[in-house]
């Protein structure tokens, strides 16, 4: 089964007010993951975030997985990222 990447307009901002290299980084990653991502992804506590969490180095991807899709919600830095 394929998966595809869909973005929020709040995850599009985070992601490109990043360094280009963690830009770069974080597609690869995501990239990587598309034909399994339960294999990396960490399931989040507080549901208010997301479903699932990919990490990153520093770095935190917050998504939720509906059918064959991968929907982005929240990208940035560790410190960041868990403010509500």
């Amino acid at each position: 089964m394929a998966y595809e990447y869909q973005y929020t307009n709040r995850a599009l901002k985070q992601i490109q007010k990043l360094d280009f290299v963690v830009r770069k980084r974080i597609d690869k990653t995501l990239v990587r993951n598309l034909a399994d991502p339960y294999r990396h992804a960490e399931r989040l506590l507080d549901p208010e975030l997301g479903t699932f969490k990919f990490r990153i180095g520093d770095y935190r991807v917050f998504f939720d997985i509906v059918g064959e899709c991968i929907i982005v919600l929240k990208a940035g830095h560790r410190r960041d990222v868990y403010n509500k």
